[in-house]
């Protein structure tokens, strides 16, 4: 199996100042960034945030206004896609239909494997690999969407590239499908220890698969970071919202370190400073942060509240609280086991007492 032998720790994707426009609209803003070898990197964000365009610029089917890309240490700005030894999958598979399976991986290998043995010991290799054997001689028709993928996938490495790039390979597959193919992809970018960058919406996804990501929306790159820091320390409300569910608590006012005030409202969070004092201020914390305590109980930002509404979810329940503050009402959605709610007695229209933990409270700047 011919293979990149990535040296770990080193840089083997750099893109650096990245700006480019179509007539008036500004599809990507002064992006930067590097992929050590071998890390899957996932960029996520909104429709028309820029990240096909920035996957595509990687390619090299789109030439940037400005900014420079390096792969494996050499400045590949100026060359087409088939001089950079990248693999792509595409959202739509792009499939050959007149040609089988073995066909379509086949496809890309002869004038690398000239040997017609060797191409088809590599094929054999390739459908092994993706968990294929025996379908080789079916047409793309005749395979399953998941199939398709891992068809469009083993097309993408058979020649060894030095990068591989997903264009959302899982969007057009069912939940069930996309979360075991989304755990198959990562094992073999794993085995092969391929530098890869993913493009997609999906938040789980991104979360499931990447080493870091990229987090973007109009253009910009607005976070970098593991799938931890981007969800636990998110840098911005956008970012906050966009990954998971987040509460906000909107029109507080920093009175004192780590003391914020709405109306008859206050709360303690650790804002490490970021927040000047006097400043106005929005609260953020996650559902499955805030402690629900029944009629009883005392805990960190221990407020009354009365719960609104409940979503059955299986293991959990959304439970929406209402805080009545002075000034006025503030909703909160916390995340509450079944079985804890079953052991309250948890209903509509039952007040209760719920606990806020300091360190689960993220402060921004108004």
């Amino acid at each position: 199996m011919i293979m990149n032998e990535p040296v770990a720790g080193s840089r083997y994707l750099e893109l650096r100042n990245v700006t480019m426009s179509f007539n008036r609209f500004t599809a990507l803003e002064d992006v930067s960034f590097d992929a050590e070898a071998g890390e899957f990197l996932s960029i996520l964000g909104p429709s028309g945030c820029g990240k096909t365009t920035l996957l595509r610029v990687a390619a090299g089917l789109e030439k940037p206004d400005r900014g420079t890309v390096v792969i494996a240490g050499r400045d590949v700005s100026g060359l087409p896609v088939s001089k950079r030894n990248v693999g792509i999958v595409f959202q739509s598979y792009a499939l050959f239909p007149n040609l089988t399976a073995e066909q379509n991986i086949a496809y890309g290998l002869t004038p690398r494997f000239c040997d017609r043995d060797r191409v088809r010991r590599r094929v054999t290799e390739l459908l092994d690999m993706v968990g294929l054997v025996g379908s080789g001689h079916k047409y793309p028709a005749q395979l399953s969407g998941g199939q398709q993928q891992r068809v469009a996938l083993a097309r993408a490495i058979a020649g060894a590239p030095a990068l591989l790039l997903l264009d959302e390979p899982l969007s057009a597959l069912d939940a069930k499908v996309r979360s075991r193919l989304r755990a198959e992809i990562r094992q073999l970018q794993k085995h092969l220890g391929i530098t890869t960058l993913m493009v997609t919406h999906d938040q789980e996804e991104a979360l499931a698969m990447a080493d870091r990501i990229l987090v973007m929306d109009q253009g910009r790159l607005l976070q970098t970071g593991t799938p931890d820091e981007v969800y636990d320390l998110p840098a911005s409300p956008f970012v906050a919202s966009f990954i998971g569910s987040m509460n906000f608590i909107r029109d507080l006012v920093k009175e004192a370190p780590g003391i914020f005030r709405k109306g008859d409202l206050s709360l303690a969070a650790d804002d490490s400073g970021l927040v000047p004092q006097g400043t106005r201020a929005i609260l953020a914390v996650r559902p499955e942060d805030i402690v629900l305590n029944g009629s009883g109980g005392s805990r960190e930002n221990a407020l009354p509240a009365l719960v609104r509404g409940m979503e059955y979810r299986g293991a959990s329940y959304r439970v929406t609280l209402s805080l009545g503050v002075e000034g006025g009402c503030s909703t909160l959605e916390a995340d509450v086991p079944t079985r804890k709610i079953r052991r309250l007695g948890i209903h509509e229209n039952m007040p209760v007492n719920i606990g806020i933990p300091v360190d689960r409270l993220i402060a921004y700047v108004a």
